[in-house]
C-alpha cells in the first residue's frame, strides 16, 4: 500500500501504459476539448511541453491540464521545469540527457513528484542514476520532435526489456500502424506525440494505440495480465 502522495504517484505510474506528450495548442485553440478527448479514450499520462515558453504562459496552460487530468485521474508532467511542476501542482517533470541533471531534478521537487528521464541509447540506460521513476528508450524511429538524433531501431527496445529494473516507456514515431511491432520486441509502453497531437481524430488515434497495447500485452480491458513487469 502507498504510505504518501509519491508512493501513490509511482503505483499510478507503475499502472499507465500509454503516455503523451503535446504543446498548449495556442494554434488549434482547443486545448481543454482536446485533453478531454484523449483522456476520456484512454491516455494514462499527458505531458506539457513547450519549451520555449515563459513561466507565466506554462502557469496558465498547466491549470488547463491540471484540471483535465483530476477530471479523468491522469498524471500530468511537464517538460524540463522542475521549478514549474511544484508550482503548477503537476504530477511530476520530465528532464532529457541535456536537461537539468536528475540528482538536483530530485533536490527542487522531493520525493512527492515523479520524474522522468530521457534515454537514447543503452550506455544512457545503464547509466542513469537512481533518481528517476521512469526512463524513455528511443527515438525508435527518427522523428522531426528530435530533430538531428537518429533512430535506435527496435534493438534497444529488446534491451530495454531486459535490463531496466523500473517503468520504461518506448518513444519515436510510434503509432497504429507499428505499436504491434514496439511491444512485439519488448515494450509495455508508450510515449507518442504526433500520433494523437496531429491526427485528425485524436480520440480514434489514442483508441487505436490502447487496442494495439492491450491485445499484444494484457493489459487492462483484456482480462490477461501483463506480459512483463518492467
Amino acid at each position: 500500500m502507498a504510505d504518501g502522495l509519491g508512493d501513490t504517484r509511482r503505483e499510478r505510474l507503475a499502472a499507465s501504459y500509454l503516455y503523451v506528450v503535446t504543446g498548449a495548442r495556442e494554434a488549434q485553440g482547443d486545448l481543454p476539448d482536446f485533453l478531454d478527448a484523449i483522456l476520456a479514450a484512454g491516455v494514462d499520462i499527458v505531458q506539457l511541453r513547450e519549451k520555449d515558453a515563459e513561466a507565466g504562459d506554462i502557469v496558465r496552460w498547466a491549470k488547463v491540464f491540471r484540471e483535465a487530468c483530476d477530471r479523468h485521474g491522469a498524471l500530468f508532467t511537464i517538460n524540463d521545469r522542475a521549478d514549474l511542476a511544484l508550482v503548477c501542482d503537476a504530477d511530476g517533470v520530465h528532464v532529457g540527457q541535456n536537461d537539468l541533471r536528475p540528482e538536483w531534478a530530485r533536490r527542487i521537487i522531493g520525493t512527492d513528484l515523479l520524474l522522468g528521464l530521457s534515454c537514447h541509447s543503452a550506455e544512457d540506460h545503464d547509466s542513469a542514476p537512481p533518481e528517476p521513476d521512469y526512463l524513455t528508450a528511443g527515438p525508435i524511429w527518427a522523428t522531426p520532435t528530435k530533430p538531428g538524433r537518429p533512430g535506435t531501431g527496435l534493438g534497444l527496445v529488446e534491451r530495454a526489456e531486459q535490463t531496466i529494473d523500473r517503468p520504461w516507456f518506448a518513444i519515436g514515431s510510434i503509432d497504429a500502424t507499428n505499436v504491434s511491432e514496439v511491444v512485439a520486441a519488448g515494450a509495455t509502453r508508450i510515449v507518442v506525440v504526433r500520433a494523437v497531437t496531429e491526427s485528425a481524430d485524436p480520440s480514434a488515434a489514442v483508441k487505436a494505440l490502447r487496442r494495439g497495447l492491450e491485445v499484444q500485452t494484457g493489459h487492462p480491458g483484456t482480462g490477461l495480465p501483463p506480459k512483463s513487469s518492467h
